[in-house]
């Protein structure tokens, strides 16, 4: 497959040195990993363990790791501890990312390895991320995007690849869920995750709950609007048991970045 062979060649010009790659055990990230080590790179994988995503994603990264026999650490953040991100600006990517990759570039030089990399796609390049500019910053390299790599092509390399995570749903952080501007807490970033999880197991890809306050604004593949219709009753069982008032289905279905909408007229204007 050329984009493998187009990949690898990315990764061995960047990464002879060593590689430090920011791993978080989804589709994108577990790629480069694959292609890394089946190269014979020296590679560190490096998980954060934030606040501000599901607990299940690390230990899934643990477990992927080790399949690929990829040496793996797992790095602690609190980002309660910063409270740019804690006042969920516009920009709070921005301020998350920085803090990641600032660390990110301690361990990458205490043990020796010449690159920090990423798993940032060539769609990713088309919304809006304020976190891009950390990367930059950082000179953190992203061969996904860097080679023009879409997020359809790298799902498609993961299963050419054999990876288990190939048709994994993605994932971003919990803070998402939040309008901007909005504070969260632990128990609030916790009662997304929970209701989320309970309400995959109803048999839903994609599935959000946004954030509005008392209301949760729930989102899901335009596809299975009629299933979330057929589940209603399950559904505000689930969501109400986690502290909402009013439950809500958003009709235009789930959507990446919903809650950049006016951030990305601004952008426009």
């Amino acid at each position: 497959m050329e984009r493998i062979k187009e990949l690898t060649q990315e990764l061995v010009a960047f990464g002879k040195h060593g590689i430090c790659l920011a791993f978080s055990g989804g589709v994108d990230s577990a790629v480069l990993l694959k292609l890394a080590v089946d190269a014979g790179l020296p590679v560190l994988a490096v998980t954060f363990h934030t606040m501000l995503h599901p607990a299940a994603d690390l230990e899934q990264a643990k477990k992927l790791a080790k399949q690929m026999g990829a040496p793996h650490w797992v790095l602690p953040i609190n980002e309660f501890q910063n409270p740019k991100v804690m006042e969920n600006p516009p920009d709070r990517c921005y301020h998350c990312k920085f803090m990641l990759f600032e660390q990110l570039a301690d361990v990458a030089r205490e043990q020796g390895l010449g690159c920090i990399m990423d798993g940032t796609n060539f769609d990713d390049l088309g919304e809006y991320r304020p976190g891009l500019r950390a990367l930059q910053e950082w000179n953190v390299h992203s061969p996904l995007a860097e080679c023009h790599v879409t997020k359809a092509e790298v799902r498609e390399i993961a299963a050419k690849l054999g990876l288990s995570v190939a048709s994994k749903p993605s994932a971003p952080c919990m803070a998402t869920r939040f309008p901007y501007g909005d504070r969260f807490t632990r128990e609030s970033l916790e009662q997304v995750e929970r209701a989320e999880a309970q309400l995959k197991e109803l048999g839903f890809y994609n599935v959000r709950v946004r954030c509005h306050r008392g209301i949760a604004r729930i989102e899901v593949d335009k596809k299975d609007l009629g299933l979330a219709v057929q589940y209603g009753e399950e559904i505000v069982s689930i969501v109400k048991s986690q502290g909402f008032d009013y439950v809500t289905l958003d009709l235009e279905g789930f959507r990446s970045g919903s809650m950049d909408l006016h951030v990305q007229r601004e952008k426009v204007d």
